[in-house]
């Protein structure tokens, strides 16, 4: 990857592929997220070293409550088990812990762990790592429709001050910036419900790597094609000469 051209500020990721990669493997696909928790480490600290600004990764989406009970419990005691034995490598690295959708449907003790890894990396000024928790980008803009009806009917915003900006601040990213790059694993060509408001003008970048087979050259490479773009949001280049 060239150093001398932009690195992404904001790189979001459909972390995709979990349960197929067991199934290849013909291992449990609980074996799979405990795989993809691995890489999440790896990939989290690639992009820390590379200058990131902000890493969100689509970790639980509101349509994964639809899964077995038996993996639901499992993938929200790894959520603990991981975030409660990373938090003094967050800490150590200058990283601060976000997060974006309804946590509140969440088990108690992944709350307990969500809340005390916010607490204590929230004056950190480095890499913003923000996992996508019970999150679906529908529910997310219509609750901010909502809030929006609510402060124009208390007169706390007129109807012909709304803009993009404005509405940008009902979102869960508040003061987050849309994500430059998005990565797709495991050749889906689709968003699945995930950030369809902040991913208007991002660049796309689809593999068929399985998530547990996604490793940093494989970021560094999404980087590459990413730099290679030219990014007109809706305008044109204007070629020099």
């Amino acid at each position: 990857m060239s150093k001398s051209l932009q690195v992404p500020e904001h790189i979001a990721i459909i972390m995709d592929g979990n349960g197929r990669w067991a199934k290849a493997k013909k291992l449990p696909r609980i074996a799979g997220h405990r795989k993809g928790a691995e890489v999440v480490k790896s990939i989290v600290k690639c992009c820390d070293d590379l200058g990131v600004g902000f890493l969100t990764l689509y970790t639980f989406s509101t349509e994964n409550w639809k899964r077995p009970e038996k993996e639901i419990n499992f993938l929200m005691g790894l959520l603990s088990w991981f975030l409660e034995k990373e938090i003094s490598n967050l800490k150590k690295n200058n990283a601060r812990f976000l997060t974006i959708g309804n946590i509140e449907k969440l088990p108690k003790k992944a709350r307990e762990v969500i809340a005390r890894a916010k607490e204590q990396t929230k004056s950190n000024t480095g890499l913003n790592l923000i996992l996508a928790l019970n999150y679906g980008a529908r529910f997310e803009i219509i609750e901010a429709v909502k809030s929006i009806c609510g402060d124009i009917k208390d007169k706390r915003l007129y109807a012909a001050e709304l803009n993009e900006e404005i509405f940008s601040g009902y979102l869960n990213t508040a003061g987050i910036p849309d994500p430059d790059l998005l990565i797709r694993t495991s050749g889906e060509m689709r968003l699945s419900n995930f950030l369809l408001w902040q991913l208007s003008y991002s660049e796309l970048y689809v593999t068929d790597k399985l998530w547990p087979d996604f490793n940093e050259a494989e970021l560094k490479k999404a980087i590459d094609i990413f730099q290679e773009r030219k990014r007109r949001f809706g305008g044109i280049v204007r070629e020099k000469g």
